[in-house]
């Protein structure tokens, strides 16, 4: 009997790379992850084999990707902490397209950002833009897909937004919430970068959700499905940034970035073109509506402790 096709999910363990790995795994093809994190192993039934980054090695990353198909890279920081930053983690994917290139991989499927620009004012991404052209200037065959606001079973943003709205009298939005978003859902993002691995095209694709909100319309739709439509106030960017950055004191975390509030305000979040996922937010809203933010959760705490 032959041996199963070897796939490699970077960040297998976290959010968007778990559904991608398990979409292969029910597949039957042999999966491994890149990860810095081994003992998440469990949240895939140690069916995952965890292999660890060699960034200062780049000989060693290459030979550990010998032989696979296909290289699905989730890889990137939110934002910028300690010695984890944004330069960084650009340098370190350029180091991985490289390795790749001498491993002989077939295709690489690159999950990046909805308006992905080098030539971005924010720093977020501007990276995520240089990502993107390592990945197209790498030679390999490549697809590139670019979610807008992802949502899911481990989601953070949604979560943390019913969180707060469980919790608060009133909650503000940047700008006049009149700026529209997207969503898509998790699983569809991941069928969507499984689909486009047969290649051979070299291809960037948004994968968007079939409905199209302003800002303040998901926040008070998340508000209704919880039993709490309550106020939802526009705040100035910067009052935003002072308001969540106190919450953030408060909760030990991170809850959003000056470029989270402005790629928001700019609208970065949405894209014009034919949807790719067929969920529905508002049905899923409906459906999770019982857990949906009855706990925080906490990026620090789920990347970094």
């Amino acid at each position: 009997m032959s041996n199963p096709p070897h796939d490699v999910v970077t960040g297998a363990f976290g959010y968007t790379g778990r559904h991608i790995a398990r979409r292969l795994l029910s597949a039957d093809r042999r999966v491994s992850t890149l990860t810095s994190r081994p003992e998440m192993a469990a949240v895939l039934e140690d069916r995952v084999a965890a292999l660890p980054w060699h960034w200062d090695d780049p000989a060693a990353l290459a030979r550990q990707l010998e032989g696979v198909d296909t290289l699905y890279n989730t890889y990137w920081v939110r934002f910028d902490h300690g010695e984890q930053t944004h330069a960084r983690a650009v340098a370190n994917s350029r180091t991985l397209m490289d390795a790749a290139r001498a491993a002989g991989i077939r295709r690489v499927v690159h999950v990046s950002i909805a308006h992905a620009d080098s030539r971005s004012p924010l720093p977020y991404y501007r990276g995520k833009g240089q990502v993107e052209e390592a990945v197209a200037a790498s030679g390999l065959s490549y697809a590139i897909v670019r979610p807008t606001l992802v949502y899911g079973d481990t989601d953070i943003l949604v979560n943390n937004i019913a969180w707060f709205l469980r919790r608060a009298p009133v909650v503000g939005v940047p700008g006049d919430g009149g700026y529209l978003v997207r969503p898509v859902h998790v699983e569809d993002v991941a069928a969507l970068a499984v689909r486009l691995s047969s290649g051979p095209a070299n291809v960037t694709v948004d994968a968007v959700g079939p409905e199209t909100y302003t800002f303040r319309e998901l926040v008070r739709l998340i508000g209704r499905n919880i039993g709490r439509d309550i106020p939802v106030l526009g705040l100035p960017d910067r009052l935003m940034l002072i308001a969540t950055g106190l919450a953030g004191r408060l909760l030990g975390d991170v809850v959003l970035t000056a470029d989270e509030v402005r790629g928001l305000s700019a609208g970065l979040l949405h894209t014009t073109g034919r949807a790719t996922g067929s969920a529905s937010f508002a049905g899923w809203l409906r459906d999770n509506r019982g857990w949906l933010g009855q706990t925080y959760r906490s990026e620090l705490r789920a990347h970094y402790r």
